[in-house]
């Protein structure tokens, strides 16, 4: 084996590279070590069958699945301690792709499948196996063919939050010493904070600071609610994001909650009338009910455009890595091509394609559909899929959160519009429509997921083809799991809403619940809201025509301010740590920011954890969140403010930490 010496990522890994200049990752391509070996496989496997389990059950219990790469990296660090040899950097990599799988599974899964269990359309086991398949299938097949634009093509333009954390956790453990202190140091504190805050009454994990006058005037008079999620994840992430993308991004969270919901609340408090799509006059709404009813599908639509402009940006790369790949077929035409930018074969990838729309079509045409319906279905299945893995790698690139929901809901939408024309309706129609959406969700979300793995396998030098192939083997062990999970619980558990006469108990499926509303709602041909579909795509239009990224101001409009908030005061630490590295200058500057790095990776990493263990105990009969509660919790004035000085401090604490010299620095 010819292993190299860990100490850091190149120092060009995360800025543009320079004219002529190329990124060298750890393991170049010329060198040789383990990586897909038989431990990292059975171990990413297990990993991913137990946290499929988990996920899938917090999720419809609670409404928020459970991490899993940054928890199983962390994991990976002490098995390769276990055995004579100890595993590579490249061997954990692959052990963290497989077992990741989970997340991107289940979160897919858990938006719709359950769905058709509070629609009473029963699906069998092999449906609910077979759905989660075949969107994680389509999921890692198309987007390979946008691996070079996103991993390579535009390196350094992307902050992959995800991807740098995951990275830092298996360099700084791989290489010890004092970082690897530091790293833990900051992972404890993360840990424990977030878990405390999310799990338990300590204090108010949300922000608001509508207990002083003004601002609670101006949340009554205005609907301008402002709200804060003080968490060391989300600071950890918008570190890694950087105060540029942090900036757009909250940019978007202003335009939705301080522009567009008080201006509608203006609007419409002049008329005592239901306006569709909301339920009730907006006269009586609060400022989150006209997000939810109004302001979130102009985020959908600004989403959705933006995707498009990112298709658009990167068919040029696409068509390059179609000319690659085909080259296999001539191999005396081109160059060899280098191990760290090998991909599947074209065949295998076409293959793979046509075997899954061929297994979905023979899916559909079990419903005794016409062959235009069916013919639809499928066309539906692919197009969405293949557009909306752009849509979720730009997102996961960009901010770490894949808008899995709006996606989803603009699939079901569509969907039911175009087979509403084709006479497609009732129980049918319901469950043809849930299926693409199930799919179309699936692919989306391991997409991007997978785009994660490859990225952090393009600065430790894996080989792409490997991560490739292993991660169909970490989709069919947490699409199997996922299903049966699903299935086992919808036997013991009632999902949405209590029915009477059913004594079983009742998992919320907040996601599923949402979805079910929708599709019952189009289906009897109510009016689809296609002027805030328009408004949002023209937002993205006018900051294309500016030269901003659409998607990522999209993103902001779409997700809740409580996390644009903390993302931009993230974003500004990591500005103010660069801005006294650079005065530093030198060595001391280049490890002030290598360490700021690492300390964010930890707070997202120990976030991460935090969040599992009170995931996990939520699912303990008997707990309640009043187990653990301080005097102040409910007095909003004290417990707000023990929480913003709480949250400063853990800012102070990468402030101060990042600038301390180590002694064996």
């Amino acid at each position: 084996m010819n292993e190299p010496q860990v100490d850091a990522l190149p120092e060009n890994a995360h800025r543009p590279l320079k004219p002529g200049e190329s990124y060298a990752p750890i393991f170049q391509s010329s060198l040789r070590a383990p990586e897909l070996t038989l431990r990292a496989i059975l171990w990413g496997l297990l990993f991913c069958a137990i946290f499929t389990v988990a996920s899938a059950y917090s999720a419809l219990k609670v409404g928020q699945g459970m991490e899993a790469s940054i928890p199983i990296s962390i994991l990976a660090i002490g098995l390769a301690r276990m055995y004579k040899r100890r595993s590579s950097l490249l061997e954990n990599a692959i052990l963290t792709g497989v077992g990741g799988a989970s997340a991107a599974v289940v979160a897919g899964a858990v938006f719709t499948l359950p769905a058709l269990y509070i629609l009473h359309l029963s699906p069998n086991p092999l449906q609910t196996v077979f759905l989660c398949l075949a969107g994680g299938c389509l999921g890692v097949l198309f987007i390979l063919p946008l691996r070079r634009y996103f991993v390579r093509e535009m390196h350094g333009q992307f902050p992959f939050p995800e991807a740098t954390a995951i990275t830092e956790v298996l360099v700084t453990g791989e290489r010890g010493g004092s970082q690897a202190k530091l790293l833990l140091q900051a992972t404890s504190i993360a840990g424990v904070y977030d878990f405390f805050v999310t799990t338990f009454h300590v204090w108010r994990e949300s922000l608001n600071f509508q207990f002083l006058p003004v601002v609670r005037t101006l949340a009554d008079r205005g609907r301008m609610v402002f709200s804060f999620d003080a968490i060391g994840f989300i600071l950890g992430l918008g570190y890694v994001m950087g105060l540029g993308s942090a900036m757009v991004f909250c940019a978007g969270g202003v335009l939705s909650n301080f522009v567009l919901v008080p201006l509608l609340w203006f609007l419409g408090s002049h008329v005592n009338l239901a306006v569709y799509p909301g339920a009730t006059p907006v006269s009586s709404m609060t400022a989150a009910q006209i997000y939810a009813s109004y302001v979130r599908y102009i985020g959908v639509g600004a989403i959705a455009t933006a995707g498009i402009f990112g298709v658009l940006k990167s068919m040029r790369t696409i068509a390059g890595s179609f000319a690659i790949a085909l080259r296999a077929f001539h191999p005396q035409a081109g160059e060899q091509t280098e191990r760290t930018d090998r991909d599947l074969s074209m065949v295998t990838i076409l293959l793979g394609l046509v075997l899954t729309a061929l297994a979905v079509a023979i899916f559909f045409s079990r419903f005794h559909v016409s062959w235009t319906v069916l013919g639809c279905g499928l066309a539906l299945t692919l197009l969405f899929s293949f557009f909306f893995a752009s849509v979720a790698a730009n997102a996961i690139a960009t901010t770490a959160n894949n808008p899995a929901s709006g996606m989803t809901m603009l699939t079901v939408i569509l969907s039911s519009v175009v087979l509403l024309r084709f006479g497609l309706s009732g129980n049918t129609g319901m469950f043809f429509v849930m299926a693409i959406a199930g799919m179309v969700c699936t692919a989306l979300c391991v997409s991007g997921q997978f785009i994660t793995d490859l990225k952090t396998g393009y600065w430790l030098g894996n080989t792409p083809a490997a991560q490739e192939k292993v991660k169909f083997l970490g989709i069919f062990v947490a699409a199997a799991a996922a299903g049966l999970t699903i299935v086992l619980l919808a036997h013991t558990f009632q999902f949405g809403e209590a029915a009477l006469g059913d004594a079983r108990p009742v998992l919320a499926a907040p996601q599923a619940s949402i979805m079910k509303a929708l599709v019952v709602g189009f289906l009897s041909r109510q009016p689809v809201t296609y002027l805030l579909f328009g408004v949002g795509a023209m937002v993205a239009v006018v900051l294309e025509m500016l030269g901003k990224s659409s998607m990522v101001f999209a993103l902001g409009m779409y997700l809740p301010l409580s996390l644009t908030t903390p993302i931009l005061a993230g974003g500004f630490l990591s500005h103010c740590v660069y801005r006294r590295a650079e005065k530093t200058g030198g060595e001391r500057g280049r490890a002030t920011r290598e360490r700021g790095v690492i300390l964010a990776s930890g707070l997202m990493a120990g976030g991460a954890l935090g969040g599992v263990l009170g995931a996990a105990l939520r699912l303990v009969p008997g707990f309640r969140e009043d187990l653990i509660q301080t005097p102040f919790y409910a007095i909003d004035p004290v417990s707000q403010t023990v929480s913003a000085l709480c949250f400063i401090g853990l800012c102070l604490f990468v402030w101060f930490r990042a600038a301390k010299e180590e002694k064996n620095a």
